[in-house]
């Protein structure tokens, strides 16, 4: 059963002008998103615009804080193979629960739809 859906759009833009700030890419995305961002050169503020529309889409999907999931060290967004998904620890475990996500960026944009789905009989 769906419990949540949640979707966001994240200016590259916006998020070039944040990431000048070192404590704010090194407290919002964790090593191992860093790592991955950094490795797309030109096009790495694309990929960390995707990482924040996706806490902002998990929080509206899942009903946690934003503070919670973007100050927490409890959120990644994980590319394994090119197919994205988020892993999460600590207070923003959900019991029961199977997250799916969907990025995409282009240019000037990037966003990120996440569901929640509560699996039967857990």
């Amino acid at each position: 059963m769906v419990s949540g859906i949640g979707v966001d759009l994240c200016s590259v833009k916006r998020m070039k002008s944040a990431l000048k700030s070192q404590h704010f890419r090194d407290r919002i995305f964790s090593q191992e998103e860093i790592s991955y961002c950094e490795g797309k050169g030109e096009r790495r503020y694309e990929s960390y615009a995707a990482g924040f529309a996706a806490r902002e889409a998990f929080c509206k999907a899942s009903g946690k804080t934003l503070s919670d999931v973007m100050f927490g060290g409890n959120f990644a967004l994980i590319r394994n193979d090119s197919i994205p998904s988020i892993r999460v620890t600590g207070s923003l475990i959900i019991p029961s629960a199977k997250i799916f996500v969907s990025i995409t960026h282009e240019k000037d944009y990037a966003i990120a739809m996440v569901v929640i789905e509560i699996l039967k009989g857990e």
